[in-house]
């Protein structure tokens, strides 16, 4: 076999790639690099989990990847137009208007990841995203929030203390807000 021949096997198997899982290679590199994996297996592993690709079209796309190196997003590109296509459309507004209100707090990095967005200070204070097709998860990272029936307090040693699932808007009221300031405000 040729080296023509072998760069053809790959062109194709990459090609059928992207009509099976309907996304262009652009995207699916954008998915391993924005995924902040550093092994080979990892990346492997979260494509074969994410597309439910084959161990050989998984590992195919993290070479491609790495060959090209990691895309520098366009200038005006907009973290929220990867999360938030398809179904998850209708809540793009819920995120939107959490980020709206957090602009009022001050200074914050923003620091798109795979599945949400985090926000960060000196250390993540909020993590926000799609949970579902139709709920947006707000993660909060603080130690202690007062109780309420809204906000689900997790097991020690995950990302953030807090959840909080929103469906509308209209859910966005003075206590979240309120939380998220809180948040805000411890990791400064």
């Amino acid at each position: 076999m040729t080296m023509a021949d072998v760069e053809k096997a790959v062109a194709t198997q990459l090609a059928n790639i992207e009509k099976r899982t309907g996304k262009s290679l652009d995207h699916l590199i954008q998915l391993v690099f924005a995924s902040g994996l550093t092994k080979h297996s990892e990346m492997v592993s979260l494509l074969k989990s994410e597309l439910q690709l084959g161990h050989g079209d998984a590992n195919a796309i993290v070479n491609f990847a790495k060959a090209k190196g990691k895309p520098q997003p366009a200038a005006d590109a907009n973290p929220l137009d990867s999360l938030y296509i398809g179904p998850k459309l209708p809540l793009r507004g819920i995120h939107e208007a959490l980020r709206d209100a957090m602009q009022a707090f001050g200074a914050f990095e923003t620091a798109p990841k795979l599945k949400y967005i985090s926000y960060r200070r000196k250390k993540q204070f909020a993590m926000i995203g799609p949970a579902s097709n139709t709920k947006v998860e707000v993660g909060l990272n603080i130690k202690e929030l007062p109780e309420s029936a809204r906000l689900e307090k997790l097991p020690a040693g995950q990302m953030c203390n807090f959840r909080v699932r929103l469906t509308s808007q209209n859910e966005i009221d003075a206590s979240l807000v309120g939380w998220i300031k809180a948040a805000f405000d411890a990791a400064g």
